[in-house]
């Protein structure tokens, strides 16, 4: 895919920067207008990752820091494809995720919930996309915390997922959940997304089809990225 120009984001369906009652938005968003800019060469381009930059398990996160046994937990396979806004699979790009243990614990020194640290379980993963942009991990389903935003919220269970795409203007990080969970209505961090579609994109959907019989369930969560408008022509943006 040659470089080129990519489509202006929808900021209508993405949360205000500035959003009381997730408390922490406060102090860390901004109190000017953001500037829009367009996009340079060098951000359309790049950056590129390889196989070598990947390990044979890094994907698994069962087995990619196991000690003493497997870790403890609903054992669960993530899957999906990397898309961009036309259609079009996204194909050896970096995908990472990191999250908590099935207690709702991450494995960071700043993380004091009581739930025990899981030995056998490290927490982050990465893979690249094939040729059609689909990825797969397969980990433990994580679990609630609670965390002090008003006196009694609970984080649903979630996934955060970084995607690098093919140039720095794709860059996304999100947030996965899972299908039928009672707590993503009540999260606050949730409730700042104004559009409910946009909702329901971060929600994966159980998939048994893609279960293993008698192992682990498995999810399905496909990531769309900005589309590019058009090739360049002569090296020049014609067209955008």
């Amino acid at each position: 895919m040659k470089p080129a120009e990519f489509y202006q984001r929808d900021r209508t369906s993405q949360p205000p920067a500035l959003t009381p009652d997730y408390k922490t938005s406060v102090a860390r968003s901004p109190r000017l207008a953001m500037l829009s800019l367009q996009g340079s060469m060098s951000e359309v381009t790049g950056p590129t990752f390889g196989h070598s930059d990947i390990d044979a398990i890094d994907n698994d996160l069962i087995r990619n820091y196991a000690k003493t046994g497997d870790p403890v937990g609903e054992r669960i396979i993530v899957h999906g494809r990397v898309l961009d806004e036309n259609g079009r699979g996204i194909p050896n790009t970096l995908v990472e995720i990191w999250q908590a243990n099935a207690g709702g614990r991450y494995r960071h020194k700043k993380d004091t919930y009581l739930a025990p640290i899981d030995p056998n379980f490290g927490g982050c993963g990465r893979t690249l996309t094939d040729d059609q942009g689909y990825y797969y991990f397969r980990t433990v389903k994580p679990g609630a915390y609670p965390w002090r935003n008003w006196v009694n919220n609970w984080r649903p269970a979630h996934i955060h997922v970084s995607v690098f795409g093919t140039s720095f203007s794709q860059r996304l990080i999100t947030q996965m959940y899972f299908e039928g969970d009672p707590l993503i209505a009540k999260c606050p961090i949730v409730a700042t997304i104004p559009d409910p579609r946009a909702i329901d994109q971060l929600i994966a959907p159980l998939d048994l089809n893609a279960a293993i019989p008698l192992d682990c369930l498995a999810y399905k969560f496909d990531i769309i990225l900005r589309g590019r408008r058009s090739t360049l022509f002569e090296n020049r943006l014609e067209g955008n």
